[in-house]
């Protein structure tokens, strides 16, 4: 296919990738997501270990969900809680078998967010890549993985609109020159240097991202470098807040301000202000996902000497982080695996602990809902 662009990028200047901005403008919105970061944090270090561990949980499967999503890869919820539930050593109810694809990606998250004192580095992003890609395909192509991309496929760009009238939004720095970019960001991101760590995290999205060292999976190691280094800000590896659940919330905004800043100047104030305006939406975003959690708590301390079965359990739980569509019996029998009779057990115990009272409204089929939590 023929691609012609004309349009001069950011890492084409000559004080690449020298980035400024305006002090005054950035430092206004980072005090006030420091505090915020700060009031967040303390509120979750008053938890119980148990709670910590479910609104971690909550956290990072939100964000490993929403970070492919961005990429319009769709992932299963339970597998991906499953895995990484397994791989934190969490005592949770109803896990089930994770697929080589979900497993890739949490393995990435996760050393990154919890090993986030240690030094990034080329092996590091090339096991992190493998990891995405554990077939050495993306979709039906075979792509070069565990490496920096070679150009054996043309100029790494970013393009839209049907065959014969493609928009090209971004084209990435050439692959012959890929080394040196990252092994230059290599060392500036693990360098001590006076630059508050949230701000570091944003110039490290736009810079991994504008190189584009890889043939494929480059948004969401951005997304997973920046989450690393989010996690040395907050110096914690517990996660509260999901600032990929955010990009996707602004997914359109999200392309529109990267191909604005990558087309623009070394100036970088507003992609640096857009950031810290979702990161602040992602921290207040984070005090429902808690609301929800303490939600939760309060339902099991209520009924710790209530006698609950684990299918009871796994489907309670599912009610509490908000079930899709109405439940009924037959979807109760098909979740847990068990018969239509044994489900209908199962409703009719809840319903006489007062757990679950039938719908009101009218239907071919019964459904099913919390009574007072």
């Amino acid at each position: 296919m023929r691609r012609i662009t004309h349009d001069t990028y950011i890492h084409q200047l000559k004080d690449w990738p020298r980035f400024h901005w305006n002090s005054d403008l950035v430092l206004q919105k980072l005090i006030e997501i420091r505090f915020k970061q700060g009031l967040l944090l303390g509120k979750m270090s008053n938890l119980g270990f148990s709670l910590k561990d479910e609104a971690m949980l909550s956290t990072l499967t939100l964000d490993v969900l929403k970070s492919n999503e961005i990429e319009g890869e769709i992932l299963s919820r339970e597998q991906v809680r499953s895995s990484i539930a397994r791989r934190l050593g969490m005592d949770v109810a109803g896990l089930v078998h994770s697929e080589r694809n979900v497993e890739g990606v949490v393995e990435m998250m996760l050393d990154a967010t919890q090993n986030f004192t240690l030094p990034l580095s080329r092996e590091r992003l090339f096991d992190w890549h493998a990891a995405l890609f554990p077939t050495g395909r993306s979709g039906m192509y075979k792509i070069v993985v565990g490496n920096w991309r070679d150009g054996s496929n043309g100029a790494m760009q970013v393009v839209s609109g049907a065959v014969g009238h493609e928009k090209v939004h971004f084209e990435a720095p050439k692959a012959d020159v890929v080394q040196q970019e990252m092994q230059a960001f290599i060392e500036w991101y693990n360098a001590t240097m006076d630059i508050d760590p949230v701000l570091k995290a944003a110039i490290a999205h736009i810079w991994f991202i504008t190189i584009h060292p890889f043939a494929d999976g480059n948004g969401r190691i951005a997304r997973t470098i920046t989450d690393m280094q989010l996690a040395r800000a907050d110096g914690s590896p517990h996660r509260f807040y999901s600032m990929s659940a955010q990009i996707c919330s602004e997914r359109k905004g999200y392309y529109e301000i990267l191909e604005a800043t990558q087309k623009g100047g070394i100036d970088i104030t507003n992609w640096l202000l857009w950031f810290l305006d979702n990161l602040n939406a992602a921290l207040l975003s984070s005090e429902q996902g808690l609301s929800l959690v303490l939600k939760k708590a309060q339902f099991w301390d209520k009924h710790t000497h209530t006698s609950i079965s684990d299918r009871q359990r796994i489907m309670l739980n599912k009610l509490l982080d908000g079930f899709e569509g109405k439940l009924t019996t037959a979807k109760w029998a098909n979740i847990t695996k068990c018969s239509h009779d044994s489900a209908l057990r199962d409703i009719r115990q809840l319903i006489d602990n007062g757990i679950l009272v039938k719908e009101d409204a009218s239907g071919r089929s019964t459904g099913y809902l919390l009574g007072s939590v």
